[in-house]
């Protein structure tokens, strides 16, 4: 720890919000027009996904790409780059020699 670091965590003050933020709940209106219409907006489009679930001939593989698009954006993070397309083809053939970036998503 730098003497800045230690300098900065001594001058927190415990009983004091960190960074001035508002108390809760806000005094303000919370459900403003914008945040109705947002609301609106996306109570509809989540009412369209069964429709559009039923159009897709396995819906699985769309559901199953969640876990792996998440575990290719947190392997970026540590800097492991691996292609869509090599994560996909490991993920349907656990047998195939895949890319070490790719293994190492995966993991």
């Amino acid at each position: 720890m730098s003497k800045n670091d230690s300098s900065r965590h001594r001058s927190l003050d415990p009983t004091k919000p960190y960074h001035d933020l508002p108390n809760l709940p806000p005094a303000g209106e919370i459900e403003t027009k914008t945040v109705l219409k947002a609301r609106v907006k996306a109570r509809t489009a989540l009412a369209a996904l069964p429709q559009a679930t039923a159009l897709i001939p396995i819906p699985a593989v769309l559901i199953n790409t969640i876990p792996l698009l998440e575990a290719q954006a947190s392997s970026e993070i540590e800097n492991i780059v691996a292609t869509t397309d090599d994560l996909f083809r490991r993920a349907q053939l656990e047998s195939l020699a895949a890319e070490p970036a790719s293994k190492e998503a995966l993991g």
